[in-house]
């Protein structure tokens, strides 16, 4: 009997829901009130030749709420330490390629985390992040309008002005 073909039928014509991927994002705000982004650049895998610009965050792990999630990628991809984050100021539901090349329904929320300063650390960076994560940059409101690179999420300059960021 052959179960997982039919299986692999079911979920490959879409009749079975995709896994969900949860994910904790941040807007990380300096002092002179511009948003820091990283420049991530794949050069292999199933996102082979893809560059854009996004935010710092990552997936929620076993046991942890979003908030929990949104603390801990604050240090491990700034470096920057918060006992705690405010309630999240937008959220989105979307269809997220992975570099392994599954598909899943991403559910992020955002965050808003004042800095204290523009420093960062990378010393809690995973080898794929190193490899992926090439540069970061502090954007001000007339950079995010005027740029033609990528940036993620889409609307980010509306997130922002409508959690008073700007």
């Amino acid at each position: 009997m052959v179960i997982w073909s039919g299986w692999w039928s079911v979920w490959a014509k879409g009749l079975l829901p995709m896994r969900e991927r949860q994910a904790a994002r941040l807007l990380v705000i300096s002092p002179a009130r511009k948003v820091l982004l990283f420049r991530f650049v794949h050069n292999k895998g199933a996102l082979a030749g893809r560059n854009y610009w996004a935010t710092p965050g990552g997936g929620v792990e076993a046991g942890e709420s979003f908030h929990t999630a949104a603390i801990r990628e604050l240090r491990e991809e700034t470096g920057i330490v918060v006992s705690d984050v405010q309630a999240p100021v937008a959220d989105r539901r979307f269809e997220l390629m992975l570099p392994s090349g599954e598909t899943v329904l991403a559910i992020e929320q955002y965050f808003v985390v004042p800095a204290k300063n523009e420093r960062l650390s990378r010393d809690e960076w995973t080898a794929q992040e190193a490899q992926v994560m090439t540069d970061h940059h502090w954007w001000s409101i007339e950079e995010l309008r005027s740029t033609a690179d990528t940036v993620w999420p889409e609307g980010l300059v509306d997130m922002l002005v409508q959690a008073g960021v700007f």
